[in-house]
């Protein structure tokens, strides 16, 4: 189970896209969603979405039991918050414009926005979660879909 999607990997998600490339500007599709979460791209085995997290709030708490995640933030400065329980958050540190988080299947994480910018950046799912084109505008739609 995924606490992130209350899903798992045999799911079935709609992967119409899998044997279509996609081409883009990363950065610019980026810089331009407005939404908390966006799928663009999503096959079987990977999917790529845009988010944009508002002044003083954060993507929320979650791991991912069979699947990677990675981010990469096009603007804005946050707090990535890590750890191997829900309770030991002890990997903290500061990033920015440029910089990318990896993070490990079984990793509690949370992007927490610091800057007076909405955080906007991109993240890629190893194996995909979500539905090809899935939207969330606020975190809330994103929480409220999950079952726990």
């Amino acid at each position: 189970m995924d606490l992130n999607t209350g899903g798992s990997p045999d799911n079935q998600i709609n992967r119409s896209q899998d044997s279509v490339p996609y081409v883009t500007n990363l950065r610019q599709e980026a810089l331009n969603n407005t939404h908390f979460f966006a799928s663009r791209w999503t096959s079987k085995n990977m999917q790529y979405a845009h988010m944009s997290i508002p002044v003083a709030t954060e993507t929320g708490l979650d791991v991912h039991y069979n699947s990677e995640q990675f981010f990469y933030i096009e603007q804005g400065e946050a707090l990535a918050i890590m750890g191997f329980c829900q309770e030991c958050l002890d990997i903290q540190t500061h990033i920015y414009k440029g910089h990318a988080i990896i993070v490990p299947a079984g990793i509690w994480h949370n992007v927490v926005n610091i800057s007076n910018l909405d955080l906007k950046m991109y993240t890629i799912y190893a194996p995909a979660f979500h539905n090809y084109n899935t939207v969330y505008n606020t975190q809330e739609e994103w929480f409220g879909h999950y079952e726990y």
